[in-house]
């Protein structure tokens, strides 16, 4: 008798346990969330889920908010990439990023921005294509709050007004990025001024009134190309008419129990996945120098292999689990440094000092979540606009990315990357930041997942980056918690006090027991998260 009442007992816990379970997957979640590098942008995202809208067309709201509030770091000439999980559990992603024109011929001498940089512009069809297949609002309704900051204006931050500054003699170089973004004698518009863009607007309202074609064809299609052309471009109106946004491919990896989704080439998602398979196999660190050394490691091993991922045989190495064990192996068993094998041959843009681009990420009650990197490449991107249409051109061609041929898209170290388990997405994040984006992310991943600590947190702790056989190390006055205290001799390191210099990350993680997400911004720049719960 007393096995037949322990056995139903214990069928009874296992029952309950089960329904809870099944309670928690079905519990609808509370509310929904946008964490974007510009306020204005994350308010464009909370009206669309205060209209109906879903997280694609928050996401998508906030990204054409960002091309007009944020224009030093991405813009609609520029390239996106975005992954996303669907509430039926798909996940997938958008390559949008920008294109090499089909009559592009290599010139030996190399650009950094002009109009010999200018390829084809992905973003406007990385958006649409977001928005018409999965949003639930018009094109017309989501691009309605970046129309407005365009048309009426809006208080242009400190940060921008900064950026925008370190390149004014290369923006005074252009008459229509002169006309668009300068005053009228050549200076650079004082923080917390009203910036209005009337040309801006008027390309935005053609997009929003006739879609892709607003933007490939037609009159804003001919002016670019008339632009481009007569300043030494090459771009074409066959080149604008054939662009067409594809369909990512996602690669994934497993990290301490959750499988990691993030996607292939254009995107540097191979490599975030590479690094944290490496480091899902070392016994997570206990102290603060243990991490930032074991982290380092694990970053300059991985880097290696940036040039070998568009090679299949390379490409399974690179995402091998087993193969990233053996790295795990070699590299935690090292009490020196392990020296960089870089080339010097190496793009212009891998070894940029200042980080660019801009991230937002996006979840819904229902389970939609978008995590979305957009970009123009350095500061200004080709610091060309042309007159009358109001936006920067990406930089593309020229030797700043590498070399490309005709038909080639613009890689990057761009990287949105989900994480899952039990095919629900428990973390969705990414970064701006150059080549730093993909450490930017492992690291948060590696603090948010190993260190039990709140997604803020895991945004404010210092991260370090490998530059040579040199460890730098987060080390400024927003950061007031721990810091490794590295031993000059195992571990030479320098200590870097300067802001965003290490990625800055926007980040959406699921609260289980509340069943609500929780956004955050990172700190390091003027970013905001913000919560919309329906009635």
């Amino acid at each position: 008798m007393k096995v037949c009442i322990k056995f139903s007992t214990l069928m009874f816990l296992l029952l309950f346990f089960s329904s809870c379970n099944s309670f928690y997957e079905k519990a609808k979640i509370k509310n929904n969330v946008v964490s974007s590098a510009h306020p204005l942008a994350t308010k464009s995202g909370i009206s669309m889920y205060q209209m109906g809208g879903n997280a694609f067309d928050a996401a998508v709201a906030s990204a054409f908010t960002l091309a007009v509030v944020e224009p030093s770091m991405s813009g609609i000439g520029g390239r996106l990439q975005a992954i996303y999980k669907k509430e039926d559990g798909k996940i997938g992603g958008v390559d949008a990023s920008t294109e090499v024109p089909t009559n592009y011929v290599p010139l030996e001498e190399k650009f950094s921005y002009g109009y010999e940089t200018i390829g084809i512009p992905g973003v406007v069809a990385g958006l649409i294509k977001l928005q018409k297949e999965h949003g639930l609002l018009d094109l017309y309704t989501v691009m309605q709050p970046a129309i407005d900051y365009a048309e009426r204006g809006f208080m242009i931050l400190p940060g921008e007004t900064y950026r925008q500054g370190l390149v004014l003699d290369e923006l005074k170089e252009f008459e229509g990025t002169a006309e668009n973004f300068l005053n009228s004698d050549g200076s650079v518009l004082k923080a917390n001024s009203l910036f209005i863009q009337k040309n801006l607007g008027t390309t935005l309202k053609a997009i929003s009134a006739q879609g892709h074609k607003g933007f490939y064809e037609g009159e804003i299609a001919e002016k670019m190309v008339k632009d481009v052309q007569s300043h030494g471009g090459i771009l074409t109106l066959e080149d604008l008419k054939n662009y067409k946004a594809l369909d990512a491919e996602v690669v994934e990896g497993i990290y301490r129990g959750h499988k990691v989704h993030a996607l292939y080439l254009p995107s540097f998602g191979a490599i975030t996945v590479q690094i944290l398979q490496i480091l899902d196999q070392i016994k997570p660190p206990l102290s603060e120098n243990d991490w930032a050394v074991t982290m380092g490691k694990a970053i300059r091993y991985a880097y290696q292999f940036r040039k070998a991922q568009k090679y299949p045989d390379s490409l399974k190495m690179i995402l091998s689990y087993k193969n990233a064990g053996k790295i795990a192996q070699e590299i935690d068993g090292q009490t020196q440094t392990i020296a960089s094998v870089e080339s010097s041959q190496i793009p212009e843009s891998w070894k940029a000092p200042d980080g660019h681009t801009t991230h937002l990420t996006t979840a819904d009650s229902s389970g939609n979540v978008v995590s979305l990197t957009q970009t123009v490449g350095p500061i200004m991107g080709s610091k060309v606009a042309s007159k009358g249409l109001g936006f920067i051109y990406a930089v593309t061609l020229g030797g700043y990315l590498g070399d490309y041929k005709p038909g080639d898209r613009a890689n990057s170290h761009i990287s949105p990357t989900l994480l899952s388990k039990k095919d629900k997405v428990v973390l969705a994040l990414g970064a701006a930041g150059g080549s730093r984006i993909v450490p930017a992310v492992v690291q948060v991943v590696s603090r948010y997942v190993d260190q039990n600590i709140s997604l803020e947190k895991a945004l404010i702790l210092p991260r370090v980056y490998p530059v040579g056989d040199t460890l730098w190390v987060e080390n400024h006055s927003k950061i007031s918690e721990i810091n490794a205290d590295l031993d000059p001799v195992l571990q030479p390191h320098k200590m870097i006090d300067k802001i965003a210099r290490f990625g800055r990350v926007h980040a959406v993680a699921i609260d289980s027991l509340k069943t609500s997400w929780n956004g955050a911004a990172d700190p390091d720049w003027e970013g905001t998260s913000e919560s919309f719960i329906e009635d």
